[in-house]
This record gives structure tokens, sequence and C-alpha cells, in this order.
């Protein structure tokens, strides 16, 4: 049955491509074998959209699908909600923000729970992209939940990282540098209408020209996603980095190995269960002798 799936996800049918991506999710016998079948290159550019909340992530991905219809393409959306620490569900509707798009047969748009994964993304997000990107896409979107510097574990995903910020954060632009500086390969400026952007823009390019690296330096992209402007220059940033990319196998090499160590510390993982752990630690809290850390090497 899985290969009749596979079949379907090379061939760019939906509904084998939401199946696969669920029996990942839920680990279905035989996921794993689904993923090993699934080939080694695909043309898809995978394109991170992250930054603090308030940013307007959303709005400028719903502005670069817009335009990138409007051009014949073909593009896929995962987007990261996130959870509820209670109950791991999805709390945000990012595919309600993008209903405009949802019954474009041209557009796939998948939400996901963190579930509490630290760097900001869910512990699933890797193999999902690669299902997607099997499927055929021009360019793929992830879409973080925007937790701020956590959120460096897009870098080891996507070929392509945008950092979205606006005007108000020059307070923080120092901060940056620890940060999301070291992350961005394109910066986008949103909602540069108000009041102070052109001299953020300037002070962060100068930023930027310090930080240039692999022969890339990063451009600052001023735009007004609600308002669609800067999106077509925001698009041939993509581009030129993805063209760079393509001729940098280090850097390939680089994001293989993220994925890897994040592929191998989650399968590592597997047997550790928050919602055990949070019942056994509530069964032995009441003992005096508990000790947090004893309670860890026991389980190491």
């Amino acid at each position: 049955m899985h290969q009749q799936y596979i079949s379907g996800l090379l061939n760019g049918n939906i509904k084998s491509l939401a199946r696969c991506i669920s029996l990942v999710e839920n680990e279905a016998t035989g996921y794993e074998a689904l993923l090993e079948a699934l080939p080694e290159h695909s043309p898809t550019k995978v394109i991170g959209i992250t930054g603090p909340p308030g940013a307007g992530k959303s709005t400028l991905v719903n502005a670069l699908i817009q335009h990138l219809l409007s051009i014949g393409k073909k593009i896929a959306i995962i987007a990261v909600d996130p959870s509820s620490p209670f109950n791991y569900g999805a709390l945000l509707g990012d595919r309600i923000r993008m209903s405009q798009h949802y019954n474009n047969p041209n557009v796939f748009i998948r939400s996901m729970a963190s579930r509490g994964a630290l760097g900001g993304l869910s512990p699933k997000i890797i193999e999902v992209s690669d299902l997607v990107k099997a499927a055929g896409f021009d360019y793929l979107f992830i879409e973080t939940v925007g937790v701020g510097q956590s959120e460096v574990e897009i870098a080891g995903i996507a070929d392509t990282t945008i950092v979205v910020v606006v005007p108000e954060a020059g307070d923080e632009i120092q901060t940056m540098k620890a940060g999301l500086m070291e992350i961005a390969d394109i910066f986008v400026v949103n909602k540069a209408d108000r009041a102070n952007a052109d001299e953020f823009v300037k002070n962060l390019r100068i930023l930027a020209h310090t930080r240039q690296h692999d022969g890339w330096e990063i451009p600052v992209v001023k735009s007004v996603a609600t308002q669609q402007q800067g999106i077509h220059e925001i698009t041939e940033a993509i581009n030129k980095h993805q063209q760079l990319v393509t001729h940098h196998q280090h850097r390939h090499s680089l994001l293989l190995a993220e994925k890897a160590y994040q592929l191998i510390q989650h399968r590592r993982m597997k047997n550790i269960s928050k919602k055990t752990l949070q019942e056994e630690i509530a069964a032995q809290l009441h003992q005096s002798s508990f000790n947090l850390y004893s309670y860890i090497r026991s389980k190491s």
C-alpha cells in the first residue's frame, strides 16, 4: 500500500502527499521504508521564513504565494503553529489565514504543531519537507512560529532563510547579531511604510555588510506585504541566493549534516514521552527524596 502512496506522491498527487505526511507524522508501520524510497535530489527551492512575532510573516507568505502563482509556479507551504504545552495541538490556523489559496490546485498548505520543539519547528519537519519536495513543487515555504533566537533550527532545513523584521526592531539590532543575524540569508523589513523604516534599513544594511559568507552579502529588502510592495525584489533575492547555494557543495553538506544530526537526535529520543515524564514526576513529587537530576540519570 505504501508503494501506491509513493507512486502517487512522485506524480504530484496531493491526496497521496497528504496521506504520506500523515503516515510519517504518526510513525505508521513502514513509514521509514517510505522515506527511504524518496528520490535523492529535488529542484524544489526550500525557503524558511522566520522572525519575531508580529513581523507579518504570514502576510508576507501570502503575498509571495500570490506573486509566484501569477508567474505559473507551484507552491507548498508548511506553517508551523505554536502548540499548547498541555495537549500539543496547534493553536493558530494558518490555513485559515491563507484561505484565499486553499482551493488552488497549485498550492498545498499544511499546518503542523511544534509540539514543544525548542527550535520552533515540528519534530517531523525534516521528513515532511522531503515528502513535499518529492511531489514536484517549485517552492516550499516553511513558516516558523516566531519564538525568537531559538529558531536557528530553520537554518538547518531551508536552502534560503528569510528573517522578517519591522522598523520598531531598531533598538534590538545589536541583540540580533547573536541570533537571527547568524542565520539570515535575506532580511526583509516588512511594514516599511512606518516611521523610521529608512533609518532602520540603512543600519541593518551596514550590519549585514559585515556578515558576508560564501560570497554572499545579505540583502536587506523593504516590503509592505499588505500592498504587495517589495515582493518582486524578495523573489529576485531568493532566486539569486538559490543559484549560489546550488554551486556551494560545502554549504549543502553542512545542511545535510544538520538534518542528519536532528534526525538522529529525534530517533534516540523517540521513546521519551513528555506525558509519561509528567505522570511519573507527578507521582514522585510528594516524596521528600525526589530529585530531578537523579530522576533524569535513571532515564539515561
